[in-house]
């Protein structure tokens, strides 16, 4: 008996060790488990389970529960985004989630698609093929119009469409035996929009050689030029041509305005703002564009145009009179007066952070559900900071019923209130500019969680 002990004493030491560090981390992945199951509980009880851009729907079938789509989100360790439940990958906070995409790619057994919308709620996108050109030959669609928010998923996006217009213009011209220089009048592309996917597609036009122009109804910079002084803007390295590598990891409005007007001034960059898109005649290789300023001819047009660039109406009696607004550009403006800011997005309550540190002014934000499920985490813990201060009066589940001179109606949690009201910022989003597309031939699809 001794000698059999003897004998088995190495194998003890040797198995030992790895028995421990297999102890060790089956039982921190129970405790990680335990903590994806409470993060997610908590996300349901809190109402913040509805995704609220591009998100990743997991078929259970496939996963292997390895963690990889975790730790590849790029809003990890930050927020919880994803976690491991009973073995398999749930988006357990889905509020948190903007789009990055990064965790269908680390994926290793292709378990992860990513999809627009919900079963219960649809989002209208158009249609849009690989290579970014829509139903319409000629017609391209980048960046936030097709459905992706994120400054770096247009600035990316912006790039890689005019790497497909170069391409099918080459192919064009080899084929017709036509060179692209005969036509010193037409351009070769016809940029709608000057924000991250508009600018983005200008540097890598120009950086191609091609006859370009980019137009803008606003100004350089897009939506983002008209966000709320000192907002921030979370944004991530991307690369754009000519430039390299843009790296910014958050950054203010008033700082990646300075880099895109610098980017824009240091390459001399075609762009003509004040100018708006009415019209799109012709086919591939010979579109008419109306717009604001005339008439342009180009053979291929890039809409790199924002989701937001007509305002959402709550469509309430009042909502027509010169203090209501959609858009806070300059909170000093409404010091020392009654605002109500209405909506429950990012720019909501960035506005009604904004508003609140002027000084006397009275602040209110009304939204519509019961929590912010749109809103990013850092907004939220910031409104909810400010809600506890009393510099921001919080009316959840409430809704703005009629605008007068100097008051406002709602309905909060059944009841009616009355407030007195110098100024209404209405942040409800844009309206997709469906007529506009449609005009053009382009096809729209309400996506209710599909691809």
């Amino acid at each position: 008996m001794a000698y059999a002990v003897e004998n088995w004493v190495p194998y003890l030491l040797y198995f030992a060790p790895v028995a421990l560090i297999v102890l060790y981390f089956s039982r921190t992945k129970e405790s990680r488990q335990r903590s994806h199951l409470e993060a997610q509980a908590e996300s349901l009880a809190a109402g913040l389970d509805a995704p609220i851009s591009l998100h990743p729907v997991i078929d259970h079938a496939k996963c292997i529960g390895c963690e990889a789509c975790v730790h590849a989100c790029p809003e990890f360790p930050a927020h919880q985004v994803l976690g491991v439940v009973r073995g398999k990958a749930r988006l357990v906070s889905a509020s948190d989630c903007i789009g990055h995409g990064a965790c269908k790619t680390a994926c290793p057994v292709g378990a992860i698609k990513l999809v627009f919308g919900t079963a219960e709620r649809g989002v209208d996108i158009p249609q849009v093929k690989p290579t970014f050109e829509t139903n319409v030959p000629g017609i391209y669609i980048a960046g936030e119009l097709g459905g992706m928010g994120l400054i770096r998923n247009a600035i990316e996006q912006g790039r890689q469409a005019v790497g497909h217009i170069v391409a099918s213009l080459e192919h064009a011209s080899t084929k017709s035996n036509e060179g692209r220089s005969r036509d010193k009048k037409t351009l070769d592309v016809l940029i709608v929009g000057a924000g991250p996917a508009g600018l983005s597609a200008a540097l890598a036009a120009k950086d191609a050689g091609l006859r370009y122009l980019a137009i803008d109804q606003d100004s350089l910079g897009g939506t983002v030029a008209h966000f709320p002084r000192r907002k921030l803007v979370m944004t991530q390295p991307a690369e754009l041509a000519i430039v390299g590598e843009m790296k910014f990891a958050e950054t203010s409005k008033e700082a990646l305005m300075e880099f895109w007007e610098g980017v824009a001034q240091d390459n001399d960059l075609a762009v003509a703002c004040r100018e708006c898109a009415i019209s799109v005649d012709g086919e591939r290789g010979a579109f008419a564009v109306k717009t604001s300023a005339g008439v342009r001819s180009a053979r291929t047009v890039l809409l790199a145009l924002g989701r937001r660039g007509t305002p959402r109406k709550l469509e309430v009696p009042g909502e027509d009179l010169p203090k209501v607004v959609y858009r806070l550009t300059d909170p000093a403006q409404y010091r020392g007066r009654k605002v109500l800011v209405v909506g429950g997005g990012d720019s909501a309550i960035e506005a009604a952070l904004a508003l609140s540190e002027e000084a006397d002014t009275d602040v209110t934000l009304s939204y519509r559900s019961q929590a912010f499920s749109r809103a990013k985490p850092k907004n939220r813990a910031r409104i909810d900071a400010a809600v506890e201060a009393g510099s921001v009066r919080l009316l959840l589940a409430s809704s703005l019923k009629e605008v007068t001179p100097h008051a406002v109606h709602l309905e909060h949690k059944g009841r009616a209130l009355t407030l007195a009201n110098d100024a209404v910022i209405v942040c409800a989003g844009g309206v997709l500019p469906t007529p506009f597309l449609k005009e053009v031939g382009i096809r729209v699809e309400t996506k209710y969680g599909t691809q």
